[in-house]
């Protein structure tokens, strides 16, 4: 924390990447600008809200919106039925009410679930004839959606800024996920101030899932010196500014590191892509949609990182050297360093393994079978930095029954 003091975190900078991201405390003024530019640079006058049931409003980004969309003559209906791990019949619900509407584009505020749903929708308003299962199911190849404008209101998806999307397709125990160019969002909002009420448990999954991203970034086949270097970054700021968060929730500089972060992340993983754990955990959601993803990641995270450290040990010693600064990258590592990042797991707080929600040896097999047979979960696992074989899938997830401390 040398330097950070320094920047003011009340100067609302842009984010440039293919998303025009406004970002820092009162980002979310920013809207009024946005809503100008649809309505009269783009000639926008009908949008659907896609958001979750409340979030939208507590956070406060609703006392900006809806004058906003007001003052420009911008009309809109709202689908607010978006839930925790979203699912295809979500996407539908939401696109059905779109198209009775005619919405010309689509605003998601919430965290990745509402954003993502929007990304969805905006894929089907164009493409009438198709549904969301068609969709992610891949049953067809979109080029084309409805303008898209992310709000987001956590620190650890990163999808206001990238190109992917995920939902469940319940019947089948499906979690896949869709990139496509077309998703990116034109504009992107990142205002810490929107996150201060963000509950702790919600605070600590969602900057574990920004970890995961770059720890899988920084280590697929195509992982390249951009995206490890924004790894290096997106880690530093998470372990320094994670536990003063939780300390101290309505720290808005801790919050905007961690911000930073998930969407510096966010840009890592559009970039270098993922692999294990993400493709693992899909399948623990979509069995257990009451799961929460960031606590999914972080159950596997520590034994991820022993069966990948032999490997790929130089790239995840830098990245992780504020847990363990002595470490070389060497093979003989991979135990110990996979240990020191299970204890800082724990030390903030997350300290469950699979066994703890309910997952036991019998539902290896299955688990297994779903990273291998999901619609897009084999792009991830044939980028992994060691074969992916069933073997060592079934592997990672016992060893994430119980704590690797304890081995």
């Amino acid at each position: 924390m040398l330097w950070e003091t320094q920047i003011p975190i009340n100067q609302v900078f842009e984010m440039r990447c293919k998303t025009t991201n406004y970002f820092g405390v009162g980002a979310i003024k920013k809207f009024y600008d946005i809503a100008r530019t649809l309505r009269e640079n783009m000639g926008i006058t009908r949008v659907i809200l896609v958001t979750g049931r409340s979030s939208y409003k507590k956070c406060g980004a609703w006392d900006v919106v809806k004058p906003a969309l007001e003052q420009y003559g911008i009309e809109y209906v709202h689908y607010d039925g978006i839930g925790a791990n979203p699912t295809v019949d979500m996407v539908d619900e939401a696109t059905q009410m779109g198209r009775e509407f005619g919405a010309q584009a689509v605003i998601g505020i919430g965290g990745g679930s509402p954003i993502d749903s929007a990304k969805g929708v905006a894929i089907l308003l164009e493409y009438t004839d198709k549904d969301a299962r068609e969709l992610y199911e891949f049953n067809f190849t979109p080029t084309k959606a409805k303008p898209i404008i992310s709000i987001n209101t956590t620190h650890g998806t990163g999808t206001e800024v990238d190109r992917f999307a995920v939902a469940s397709i319940p019947e089948k125990e499906y979690k896949p996920a869709i990139a496509y160019e077309c998703i990116y969002p034109l504009f992107a909002i990142d205002d810490p101030a929107l996150m201060t009420e963000l509950p702790a448990d919600q605070t600590r999954y969602v900057t574990i899932d920004a970890l995961n991203h770059i720890t899988e970034a920084a280590t697929t086949k195509v992982a390249s010196p951009y995206s490890i270097l924004l790894a290096q970054e997106t880690a530093r700021l998470i372990f320094d500014y994670l536990p003063e968060t939780l300390a101290h929730p309505d720290n808005l500089q801790a919050r905007y590191y961690l911000l930073y972060a998930s969407s510096i992340a966010g840009i890592s993983f559009d970039n270098g892509l993922l692999h294990f754990t993400h493709a693992m955990e899909h399948p623990l959601s979509a069995v257990k949609p009451e799961l929460p993803h960031g606590l999914g990641l972080a159950m596997l995270l520590p034994a991820v990182i022993k069966w990948i450290y032999p490997v790929v040990g130089k790239v995840l010693a830098e990245v992780y050297r504020p847990l363990v600064p002595d470490a070389k990258g060497v093979p003989g590592e991979a135990l110990s360093v996979a240990r020191a990042i299970e204890e800082w797991l724990f030390s903030v707080g997350v300290s469950e393994k699979l066994t703890d929600v309910g997952f036991t040896e019998e539902d290896v097999t299955k688990l297994t079978e779903l990273a291998l047979t999901t619609p897009s979960l084999d792009l991830l696992l044939s980028l992994t930095p060691i074969p992916a074989t069933r073997e060592t899938i079934e592997a990672i997830y016992r060893d994430s029954l119980y704590s690797v401390c304890k081995r």
